[in-house]
């Protein structure tokens, strides 16, 4: 991954504004830019024999590739599997309300993709209330993250899909509840703050598209240390054992549909810190390419969605958070204040 890359993302925090994020952003575009390829490349021009109308001169024809003979070896590397397969195993688990893949390493997902309309939304069939956390037994015992690995660890079970999406369905709420969902966050400030007006942002966005998917995850990006100017990868971990890793951000995803047979989606990527964040924080300053999204986590997300069907989601919409009573979080992101829909979420993560 390049240091600009790792600029971008690394860059985006509580204190990072938008304006430094465009600065990154314009400075990696330049260093981007295709180099000017001379006809004669290759070939340095030889006193006035070279001309803009002489032809260039003629490339060496290639030599053979010599014949290799097939080499049998004397020994038989993947004959280990005969013990078993070392992985990695990524427990990908469709549920009702969501689709995962697990990360063995960390006990936290690789992401949570789910899929919410003004219909689903409007479902009021849950309650969060009758749902409890529960460990995951999809994923072997020594793989999965324990309720007793957040006891007294200072961080919040944070939802990666939140439970107000799933209320259509009480079987699907309580499915929000395992913890191959859940990653540790910081409480106070983001998950009971700013990162619910965010995920409550998505839920708007069912105002203006018929079909929203978001995919969310954990991410833990270098920061630059202050003495020796290297990059770092550093994170808490939690449990006892301690094998929990506390990201030290969090990514979502949002493609909103038009609703058309290969119409147009507006696609939003953006990267929020694992602390706290100010109210006052603009969600646009948090917004990112979803190429360095993908950069930073290895995964993709876009791979097979055409440039010609991709808006930028923040020029359809208003990209902003509602910090208010829930009662005034149901206004158009466009402005206006339609009839609501459906129902006022509750807390979410």
């Amino acid at each position: 991954m390049s240091k600009s890359t790792l600029a971008i993302i690394a860059g985006i925090s509580a204190a990072a504004g938008s304006a430094a994020t465009a600065a990154i952003l314009t400075s990696r575009s330049q260093r981007n830019e295709s180099p000017t390829v001379t006809p004669t490349e290759g070939y340095p021009p030889r006193g006035n024999v070279a001309t803009s109308t002489s032809p260039p001169p003629p490339k060496p024809a290639p030599l053979p590739t010599p014949l290799r003979k097939e080499i049998t070896p004397p020994v038989n590397p993947t004959g280990v599997f005969q013990y078993g397969f070392p992985g990695p195993i990524n427990d990908l688990r469709p549920n009702l309300s969501t689709t995962s893949s697990f990360d063995r390493r960390t006990r936290n997902p690789h992401w949570v993709a789910e899929h919410i309309t003004a219909a689903s939304l409007c479902a009021n069939n849950g309650n969060r209330s009758h749902s409890t956390f529960v460990e995951d037994e999809s994923v072997p015992e020594k793989f999965r993250a324990k309720l007793h690995d957040y006891f007294r660890s200072g961080y919040d079970r944070g939802h990666q899909v939140p439970a107000a999406d799933a209320k259509w369905s009480q079987d699907a709420i309580d499915q929000t509840f395992l913890l191959t969902n859940m990653c540790p966050q910081v409480g106070e400030g983001f998950n009971r703050d700013y990162w619910a007006h965010f995920e409550d942002f998505c839920r708007r966005l069912t105002n203006h598209y018929p079909s929203v998917r978001i995919i969310t995850g954990p991410l833990y990006l270098p920061r630059r240390d202050a003495e020796d100017g290297k990059w770092r990868v550093s994170y808490e971990v939690i449990g006892n054992p301690p094998n929990v890793a506390v990201p030290t951000h969090f990514y979502k995803v949002i493609f909103a549909e038009d609703g058309k047979t290969g119409g147009d989606v507006s696609l939003g990527a953006f990267v929020l810190p694992n602390a706290r964040i100010s109210n006052e924080k603009p969600l646009e300053s948090f917004e990112v390419p979803v190429e360095a999204i993908e950069r930073a986590s290895g995964l993709e997300f876009a791979s097979k969605l055409p440039a010609q069907r991709r808006k930028k989601l923040c020029e359809q919409v208003t990209c902003s958070l509602l910090v208010r009573d829930y009662a005034d979080r149901q206004k158009d992101l466009i402005g206006k204040a339609p009839p609501r829909r459906f129902p006022l979420p509750d807390r979410t993560s």
